[in-house]
């Protein structure tokens, strides 16, 4: 138990750039209480007091805003940051040097009596928000971004972001900055790297040149015509490239 004490100290002095020393960690880390208190309510729950070990827990959740059911497994330099509103749920097994942030939801998707949480590999960071839910299993090295859904297992070493989380596309060249945030380096904010991409923006933007390149058709077919002497008995509203490329520059100007 002390050795684990250590560990997690050093741990949330690694996560925690806001963590100036033992003493800070020790008296203003929610996260690390609600760790060693769940590391005593496990030991119950295994014992077979299964009342007074939710009962600890819950006396755990009233003053950190924590809950860990005390049938969750855990494993070694475990942090939450902030930890506020996280849930983890009796089935759910957690590797080493995992972190979470708050709002944080490990939970079940069905009313059985089995497996029904997930499971997360060694070196997972899961950012503010996200939910993970079901029996899946979420590989080594993940990154799970703020406020995803993840409902389906993820390989070793993906990023995900987005509701439904979706896996983002490995960049072709990174830069120190994004090597340094990689998912096994000590901090990794929020599970998000600089070089992330918007899924559903890209979506978006596909789907928006896809209608200029019909526009344009359009475009043309209504010169030919009109060339015929044909016109057409309603007006067919038309967005050129040039007016949506115009306007996406002046958006991403802004964005910037």
């Amino acid at each position: 138990m002390g050795l684990n004490i250590r560990e997690d100290i050093r741990s949330a002095k690694r996560f925690d750039p806001a963590a100036r020393n033992t003493l800070d960690v020790l008296v203003g880390s929610p996260g690390l209480w609600a760790v060693w208190m769940h590391r005593i309510n496990h030991r119950l729950w295994n014992l077979g007091l299964k009342i007074v070990a939710r009962w600890l827990s819950t006396i755990s959740r009233f003053l950190t805003g924590i809950e860990i059911h005390p049938g969750a497994r855990i494993g070694r330099r475990f942090f939450i940051d902030h930890g506020m509103g996280v849930v983890i749920g009796e089935t759910t097994e957690i590797g080493d040097d995992c972190m979470l942030y708050h709002g944080v939801t490990l939970g079940g998707t069905t009313l059985s009596k089995g497996k029904r949480h997930p499971t997360l590999g060694s070196n997972v960071i899961v950012g503010a928000g996200a939910k993970v839910l079901g029996p899946i299993e979420i590989g080594d090295n993940v990154s799970v971004g703020a406020n995803s859904v993840v409902v389906r297992s993820v390989a070793t070493g993906k990023t995900v972001v987005g509701i439904p989380a979706r896996v983002q596309k490995a960049e072709a060249s990174k830069t120190p900055a994004d090597i340094e945030d990689a998912p096994h380096s000590p901090f990794h904010a929020y599970g998000i790297t600089r070089n992330i991409k918007d899924t559903n923006a890209e979506l978006i933007r596909l789907l928006v040149d896809y209608n200029c390149r019909l526009n344009e058709s359009l475009c043309q077919i209504k010169a030919e015509l009109a060339a015929q002497d044909i016109h057409l008995s309603t007006e067919v509203p038309v967005i050129c490239r040039d007016e949506y490329s115009e306007n996406r520059e002046t958006s991403e100007s802004v964005d910037t």
